[in-house]
């Protein structure tokens, strides 16, 4: 088996492929086993299951085992995100929190082994014991770390197709998943195909290139939004500077006359979104004293980079079509902004009307406090694509 990073499972590696394998590492090296299963409890893990088998509905298969010749024990062996192997069309990946192991452990096993014959290995005991240890460790921990950014030093790091798949780098950050891989998974097998079918729709390959082809179109992300936005920047454009509030409302006002009475009103209300969340960038420092977002396009062309990754992980496209797509999506995206932080800003403001028109402004103070959080990440971390990868 090969490695995302290129290391054989027999072989050695220098660099961990991601800051999950480094910190394994470095709890293995220092001995605790404590601290090994604390990293485990907030670790995405997964088993290898035959896509024959996962596609078996109501079925869940049994935890595979393999026989540590080192020791001689039978062992349930399961990969961190990093140490997921090259795509293959019938062979996928399940996750398994510590929690679920722990509850769905056999009997007869004693050992997990983590990245079993990799450099970046762990063994741990699971006596009936060690067990109850871990589902306390994940209720105490919470499973999974969010809202972190996570690169893999063997995936794209540079060129069109970096660029392309950090387009996709919010989604990635938010749910605490490698921004740089099109691979084997993109969360899991199971949870690619559920969220292609809610809330995009697709159930299967049709559909997906449907759906991508609308989101390539900026098709979703809302043509009244993009109008009132375009209305102002044609205005600029125009004059030569940015339209006063007033000015931009009178222009939109006017824009919007022939429309029907739902189009009129929900133009006023973006327009008053816009203007909130904008004044709000100002204020923490994200967007400059005469900036301005002009288009949302970044929310469709974002979402349209994870919506490519979970086909590939869902068995609905393969790893040369997904790359095709993902470079024609970073094409896009520079023809529609000049910049990284540009490009953020048009991808959190969408995020922040849509929430606001749905659910009001109080249910989106939290979807703002993430948004700039996620900005702030993306363009201010010296590990960030952002600030690593040229825009042009």
């Amino acid at each position: 088996m090969t490695t995302g990073n290129g290391a054989g499972t027999g072989g050695v590696g220098t660099v961990p492929p991601t800051e999950i394998e480094r910190a394994l590492s470095a709890a293995v090296a220092g001995g605790s086993a404590e601290a090994v299963v604390e990293l485990l409890a907030r670790t995405r893990l997964y088993v290898l299951v035959a896509r024959l088998h996962a596609d078996i509905p109501g079925w869940t298969a049994p935890l595979p085992t393999v026989r540590d010749e080192a020791t001689r024990r039978t062992c349930v062996p399961v990969l961190t995100q990093g140490m997921l192997p090259p795509w293959h069309p019938e062979w996928v990946f399940r996750e398994v929190g510590l929690d679920e192991l722990a509850r769905t452990w056999p009997y007869d096993v004693r050992r997990l082994a983590v990245n079993h014959g990799t450099p970046y290995a762990a063994m741990a005991a699971a006596r009936p014991g060690r067990l109850k240890a871990w589902l306390k460790a994940v209720e105490r921990l919470g499973g999974p770390e969010r809202g972190m950014l996570l690169t893999d030093s063997g995936g794209p790091l540079h060129g069109p197709l970096a660029h392309g798949l950090a387009l996709g780098a919010h989604l990635a950050v938010t749910n605490g998943l490698i921004w740089n891989r099109l691979g084997a998974a993109y969360e899991n097998y199971a949870t690619d195909r559920a969220r292609l079918r809610r809330p995009w729709g697709i159930q299967h390959r049709a559909e997906y290139r449907d759906r991508l082809a609308s989101l390539m179109r900026n098709q979703l992300v809302g043509r009244v939004q993009e109008a009132v936005l375009r209305t102002r920047q044609t205005l600029a454009a125009r004059t030569g500077r940015t339209p006063t509030h007033e000015e931009w409302a009178e222009a939109v006002a006017r824009a919007f006359t022939t429309r029907d009475a739902d189009d009129r009103a929900l133009a006023e209300r973006s327009l008053r979104w816009i203007t909130l969340y904008e004044d709000r960038l100002r204020a923490d420092g994200a967007l400059a004293p005469d900036g301005r977002v002009d288009t949302l396009a970044a929310f469709d062309l974002g979402r349209a980079v994870n919506v490519v990754r979970l086909a590939l992980g869902a068995r609905y496209t393969d790893p040369y079509e997904a790359e095709q797509d993902v470079l024609r999506l970073g094409e896009l995206a520079r023809s529609a902004y000049s910049s990284w932080p540009d490009f953020s800003l048009g991808y959190l403001m969408a995020r922040l009307v849509h929430r606001a028109e749905d659910d009001g402004p109080e249910a989106a103070e939290a979807t703002y406090r993430q948004s700039l959080a996620e900005h702030r990440t993306l363009t201010q971390d010296p590990a960030s694509p952002y600030r690593n990868l040229p825009w042009s």
